[in-house]
């Protein structure tokens, strides 16, 4: 496996970091695309002479019922991707695994995209050119979680969470907590 291996080395050189160009404005952050990391994966591929063919398998799917009350599909799929040196005939295989949700029937579609995505960034060691912080300092600072909490429950919530509630039940409640007054 070693010419596949110099050549993935190579790949790796050309998607060493990719930039965040997709952006989610509701809830006020960048992320990277899925159709970025196809392209510059893609080209970095066939640049060396590598194949690859993508094996999706549903492992998850479910009706789930959205905060609203409008019913979505929830997917979960993961993707075996094997890589295929055009020269040698060497494989390797890489996986992911990716959820997506969706009101209609994109929900398949868009797990696939992510779990792709992850493959790839994680296999290829992709940099996001995130800065390191720590999980809890960034839910702090970004949803304010420590500031709002479920009057039923006690349990933490976001500030979203606690106007949507108080605008609909009168008091700042969690998700269970407001199905359980929904369904009072």
């Amino acid at each position: 496996m070693q010419k596949l291996a110099e050549k993935l080395i190579e790949v790796m050189k050309d998607c060493r970091s990719i930039s965040k160009s997709g952006v989610n404005s509701s809830q006020n952050y960048k992320y990277i695309t899925s159709a970025d990391v196809m392209e510059k994966v893609n080209a970095a591929l066939t640049k060396n002479g590598i194949a690859s063919i993508v094996n999706p398998e549903i492992i998850d799917f479910k009706e789930i019922t959205t905060i609203k009350g409008n019913t979505a599909q929830l997917a979960t799929v993961k993707v075996n991707i094997t890589l295929i040196d055009s020269e040698s005939g060497e494989t390797c295989n890489i996986s992911g695994i990716g959820s997506g949700q969706d009101f209609n029937d994109k929900a398949v579609m868009k797990a696939q995209s992510a779990a792709i995505k992850y493959a790839y960034l994680l296999s290829f060691a992709i940099s996001t050119n995130d800065e390191e912080v720590d999980s809890n300092d960034q839910r702090d600072s970004d949803y304010n979680y420590h500031e709002y909490q479920c009057e039923d429950c006690g349990k933490k919530i976001d500030q979203k969470i606690a106007s949507y509630s108080t605008k609909n039940f009168g008091k700042p409640l969690c998700y269970s907590c407001q199905q359980k007054n929904r369904n009072s």
